[in-house]
């Protein structure tokens, strides 16, 4: 039987693993510091929503999974404690999500210039926001690919919430 560490590194490796399928774009020149400057509003303007809509694409996408190993576990789990999970789960990859985040208007700027960024800004009126669609797929796969260095201390919190509930549920010791 797995253990929950062991679990929860499988399924948090398993979740980023389907993220992380397109390969790393090639290293471009570093974007000037006045595109980061824009590139850091439109990540204000931005920053929440995709936090909000790549946590909770990734917690529909593995819920499942974990919710049927923590049952297995823990056959006698009640629905309180799996919706209490669920919610740590969540709050965990938003607030992992939304520190990761924090380098994201170095990698727009390296792909967009200044003036293309403040063309974002106006929601993708113009042209550049046509090759933002096309752009965005490698800018989405560098940014992703920095997200393994970090995952062993998202998995190791996610463990210790996790056990933590669960022996305050005493289902564990």
């Amino acid at each position: 039987m797995l253990t929950l560490r062991a679990f929860v590194i499988l399924t948090v490796l398993a979740a980023w693993a389907g993220l992380l399928a397109v390969p790393r774009a090639q290293a471009q020149a570093e974007g000037s510091p006045e595109a980061i400057e824009v590139a850091t509003e439109l990540m204000a303007v931005l920053s929440k929503d995709m936090v909000a809509q790549m946590s909770g694409q990734m917690t529909a996408q593995i819920w499942p999974t974990v919710e049927k190993e923590l049952q297995k576990a823990s056959p006698a789990i009640d629905a309180a404690t799996l919706s209490e999970l669920r919610s740590e789960f969540e709050r965990l990859q938003l607030e992992y999500l939304a520190d990761v985040m924090k380098g994201a208007p170095a990698v727009y700027a390296k792909y967009f210039s200044a003036q293309e960024l403040r063309d974002m800004l106006a929601f993708y009126r113009t042209a550049t926001g046509q090759k933002s669609l096309q752009v965005l797929p490698q800018v989405m796969s560098e940014f992703l690919g920095d997200l393994m260095p970090r995952l062993q201390e998202v998995q190791q919190k996610t463990t210790e919430s996790f056990q933590k509930i669960l022996r305050q549920k005493g289902y564990m010791k």
